[in-house]
């Protein structure tokens, strides 16, 4: 792995998992009372449509089908 590739990769987890703590605290500042279960699935929740477009070889602005 390039340092290059490293840093687009640093960068895109980071970003992943700014959105993934953002919508669980939002889940929070709605309603304290419930499980840490829904707060971790509210995380993968917000991630899961930009990790899916990643793996799309058919997307060419990023991810697998990008250059």
């Amino acid at each position: 792995m390039t340092s290059k590739t490293k840093i687009k990769l640093d960068a895109v987890v980071t970003s992943y998992l700014r959105a993934a703590a953002s919508a669980a605290l939002a889940l929070y500042l709605v309603d304290q009372t419930r499980p840490l279960k829904d707060y971790a699935l509210a995380g993968i929740a917000a991630v899961a449509g930009p990790l899916l477009k990643a793996l799309d070889p058919r997307a060419t602005q990023f991810g697998l089908g990008s250059k």
